[in-house]
């Protein structure tokens, strides 16, 4: 399987404060990386790095290092979900998957299945600011199934979710690295399913880090 991201010596400081230095990791198809650490330690500084979102004082990063024509437009072929929904309150559930979708640049969704397919079907028409936490952390996971993305970056995806949210995000997890895709999390969740492809990295806010 092909290296999907390559990362060297990344280092970070917040409020002068070291939150990781010297950190050194890679990715192929088919992985998941468990980032592992504290509040506060630097899980999604890291993430945000990765993408861009955040500053990194030293280091360096490089997606797709054996696939050129993937580098180039690497961020079309990247998912990243911060840790808060990101939802539109006043819009109803099928609206939002319907958004998510325009922004993303996917067409043609069905988004009444996409909604069934995460437990949401019946409340397709509420407004999603009269949703749970967890239901609205569920229409933002709806992009998760029509994502051809082949690198997901996500923060605390199974924040706010049940067992049967919980379950069926792993569920997708599985299916997502079996075809060759790879994931980066953050996650105070321990990872259940079976892979023999799982590895972890923990932060401790400078202090030390590593596999």
């Amino acid at each position: 399987m092909s290296t999907v991201l390559a990362v060297s010596h990344l280092a970070s400081q917040r409020a002068g404060r070291t939150l990781f230095a010297e950190l050194t990791f890679d990715l192929a198809q088919g992985e998941v990386l468990h980032i592992e650490g504290v509040n506060g330690a630097g899980k999604s500084t890291l993430l945000r790095s990765l993408v861009g979102l955040v500053q990194l004082q030293a280091g360096h990063i490089t997606f797709f290092p054996e696939q050129p024509d993937l580098q180039q437009n690497w961020r079309a072929h990247t998912l990243f979900m911060g840790h808060k929904a990101g939802v539109k309150s006043e819009l109803t559930a099928l609206e939002n998957v319907a958004l998510q979708a325009q922004l993303c640049g996917v067409d043609n969704i069905d988004a009444w299945q996409l909604l069934e397919t995460v437990g949401l079907l019946g409340l397709e028409d509420l407004p999603a600011g009269q949703l749970s936490a967890g239901q609205q952390r569920r229409i933002a996971l709806t992009k998760l199934w029509y994502s051809n993305a082949l690198l997901w970056i996500l923060d605390e995806p199974f924040t706010a979710l049940d067992t049967f949210g919980i379950e069926l995000l792993q569920q997708k997890f599985a299916e997502h690295t079996a075809n060759g895709g790879a994931i980066i999390l953050t996650s105070h969740q321990q990872l259940t399913w079976q892979t023999e492809r799982l590895k972890r990295l923990r932060i401790a806010g400078g202090d030390d880090a590593g596999y």
